[in-house]
């Protein structure tokens, strides 16, 4: 995932999860609202509560890899804000990229 894809502003996160729609699995939310690029963007929240800051920096790598297999699967014009349940800390990065895929072929 390149820097311009990603979305910082937490007013963009904020209007994402209050007006947009949502995906739910196992282990993640996906909350994802039309925009204003001719690319998908992208905005990754891991809780304080998953771990220390090793492990949610590692969960947010794993999460970018799999965004980066499936980017071809996303919409353009469109944003999206991928939120990690705690359930996630219990399996290992291949359930976690069937569960995300799966995910994808529901609803996107």
């Amino acid at each position: 995932m390149k820097k311009y894809e990603m979305i910082k502003k937490s007013t963009d996160f904020d209007d994402i999860i209050k007006t947009g729609l949502v995906l739910k699995s196992k282990y993640f939310y996906i909350y994802y609202k039309d925009g204003n690029k001719a690319f998908p963007m992208f905005g990754l929240a891991v809780s304080k509560k998953l771990g220390n800051a090793v492990v949610r920096n590692k969960i947010k790598r794993q999460l970018r890899v799999i965004i980066d297999a499936n980017k071809k699967r996303f919409k353009k014009y469109q944003n999206y804000i991928i939120i990690v349940k705690k359930s996630v800390l219990e399996k290992d990065f291949q359930k976690m990229k069937l569960d995300f895929e799966e995910l994808l072929e529901r609803g996107i």
